[in-house]
């Protein structure tokens, strides 16, 4: 006697349809099909996904919003320049240089055996790179790499900001 493949699944939504299982393995059915059982079907669960978005997406520009305000303070307390690039780049850009020297900070100063003389001229370098893109693209660098990326950083990473001040 073959396995059964298709099953009846009562949703915990209390609608009911049958399913094809015939693509799992035949001892991972029956379990699959009780996992389904207190789930909502399909169309409750797009249905319930789509009522939700619209909070999620006020969420996400409230995070952001927050987020860019603390990138701007922060930019502001330590004589951060502006950052050059699109409309859309520069904010995104802001937020990701404020969390990676913050991160940078406090790995290699807080936490390690840098002193201030080590950082202000790490600080210096920050300051030179002015692309928003480049920000971007290390966005997912750890602290401790910073001093090394910031070396690599290219002539077209760089501004034309005024070394004095």
């Amino acid at each position: 006697m073959a396995v059964q493949t298709v099953w009846s699944i009562d949703h915990a939504c209390g609608h009911a349809d049958e399913r094809d299982l015939s693509s799992r393995p035949a001892d991972k059915r029956a379990s699959f099909a009780r996992w389904l059982s207190a789930q909502d079907c399909t169309d409750c669960w797009r249905a319930s996904r789509e009522r939700t978005t619209v909070p999620t997406q006020e969420w996400l520009a409230a995070k952001r919003a927050e987020e860019q305000q603390a990138a701007a303070d922060w930019a502001v307390q330590y004589d951060m320049p502006p950052l050059e690039g699109s409309a859309r780049a520069v904010p995104w850009g802001e937020r990701c240089r404020h969390e990676l020297v913050v991160a940078a900070y406090t790995s290699l100063v807080v936490e390690g055996a840098w002193g201030d003389g080590d950082w202000a001229l790490t600080e210096e370098k920050i300051r030179t790179v002015l692309r928003a893109g480049w920000w971007i693209d290390q966005r997912e660098a750890a602290g401790t790499d910073l001093p090394e990326l910031l070396d690599a950083a290219t002539v077209n990473d760089l501004g034309n900001e005024n070394p004095f001040r």
